[in-house]
């Protein structure tokens, strides 16, 4: 357990590095095609409290199904989604208890109390602790109170783990497990609101994509690459950035540490995303600044032909390994691989997308989770060749039962990134 003074001094560490990482920039000293840009927020509409109050619903109805008496959960994605309350976590407890039967608790320190009640909407059973108290004995006095004398207490799995072990030890009564069947049997498929809020932020990261590469010079760097593309989704009406490589480096999946400045000829890999509402978009781009050579585009063509493949075997009830198998046989049959290695495809084909920016299900193999209407996914294969160049390629989708439908349009050719 972290105490005050060492969060403290590492909450100010990682505030200079945000800051180091993205320098103040005068709006008059933006490029032109940032300045030009205009909010894109307009006619958003957040998720209803109707809509979490159905989330709570759901998430007892799946407490009865798998024998959980309650779910604990502390700040992060999973409160918001059930709650709509936005609490950064510190070395100090503030949580949710959620039990099958009853309303929610929530754990506060107590000089937190009124800050609480401003956003708390669903409950108001808020149970305070002093400094020089446990609230771990909160907890397990919220089990109590809620008739929850034996059973089990499913865990969401951003908990850490010193608050599991202190309402473990003061409530070891209790078995305790994960909530995964609980929050993932709820968050996995989304709904239409949450759709719109995700296509949206793809609406938004597309923009910024155009304004950021018009940005593109010979001598550029990464940073300031990315600093456009911060400034960029700022003016756009949302937080977001845009990473990028240059050259050999963008045969890293996530890139060198190595300084880089931009040459004619690079290969230039971009990957990005922004949120709306807390929900994400993510969506990479590949393309080359100057005239593509012809092993350039050999290897650019072929990622579109893994991404395609990909996006035609995704069908609902398909298997997720299915998917990644597809666009790995793609380029295993170009002569890559097998599996893993490199050259070819060095990690799995997507991953699932919502309130953050990974999360369940990933297309990956010995995953037979079938696909289903309203799960969101990344379509990225990559390939990636050692001492020369990567290409990936990335555009998100979610299942209908018509099938998969893309919340942006891809990539034609490696001269234009844009559908």
């Amino acid at each position: 357990m972290v105490d005050r003074r060492g969060f403290l001094r590492a909450s100010a560490v990682t505030a200079g590095a945000a800051l180091v990482g993205r320098p103040a920039v005068s709006a008059h000293d933006l490029p032109e095609s940032i300045q030009n840009l205009r909010p894109m927020t307009d006619g958003i509409v957040p998720i209803s409290d109707d809509e979490r109050r159905g989330r709570l619903d759901k998430a007892r109805r799946l407490m009865a199904e798998h024998q959980i008496n309650a779910i604990y959960m502390e700040g992060g994605s999973g409160l918001f989604y059930y709650t709509g309350v936005r609490w950064g976590n510190s070395e100090r407890m503030f949580a949710m208890v959620l039990p099958a039967r009853g309303a929610p608790a929530y754990v506060c320190p107590k000089f937190e109390e009124e800050r609480a009640r401003e956003l708390i909407r669903f409950g108001d059973d808020i149970r305070t602790w002093e400094e020089d108290e446990s609230p771990y004995r909160r907890v397990a006095e919220i089990f109590r109170d809620r008739g929850i004398t034996t059973g089990r207490v499913g865990f969401e799995e951003r908990v850490r783990f010193f608050l599991y072990d202190g309402i473990r030890q003061e409530a070891p009564h209790l078995e305790y497990v994960s909530a995964d069947p609980i929050t993932i049997g709820c968050r996995v498929a989304k709904s239409e609101a949450e759709l719109a809020l995700m296509q949206r932020a793809n609406d938004i990261t597309i923009a910024a994509y155009k304004a950021t590469i018009a940005t593109l010079h010979e001598g550029m760097t990464k940073e300031e690459f990315r600093a456009n593309s911060a400034a960029a989704h700022d003016a756009l009406g949302a937080s977001g950035a845009i990473g990028v490589n240059f050259g050999e480096s963008t045969a890293y999946p996530h890139g060198s540490i190595q300084p880089r400045h931009l040459r004619e000829g690079d290969i230039v890999l971009m990957d990005g995303g922004c949120k709306v509402e807390g929900y994400s978009s993510d969506i990479s781009r590949t393309i080359v600044f100057g005239a593509p050579t012809d092993r350039q585009r050999e290897i650019w063509d072929l990622e579109r032909r893994a991404q395609d493949a990909a996006l035609t075997a995704a069908e609902i009830g398909v298997p997720c390994e299915d998917v990644d198998a597809a666009a790995r046989k793609v380029i295993i049959d170009a002569g890559f691989g097998p599996d893993y290695l490199v050259p070819g495809l060095p990690h799995r084909t997507g991953h699932g997308i919502g309130l953050d920016g990974h999360e369940w299900v990933n297309l990956v193999r010995g995953n037979t989770t079938p696909l289903a209407r309203g799960m969101c996914f990344s379509d990225e294969p990559m390939v990636a060749i050692y001492g020369e160049f990567g290409i990936r390629l990335e555009d998100c989708f979610y299942m209908t039962d018509e099938g998969p439908r893309l919340f942006t349009r891809q990539s034609p050719s490696v001269e234009e990134p844009f559908g």
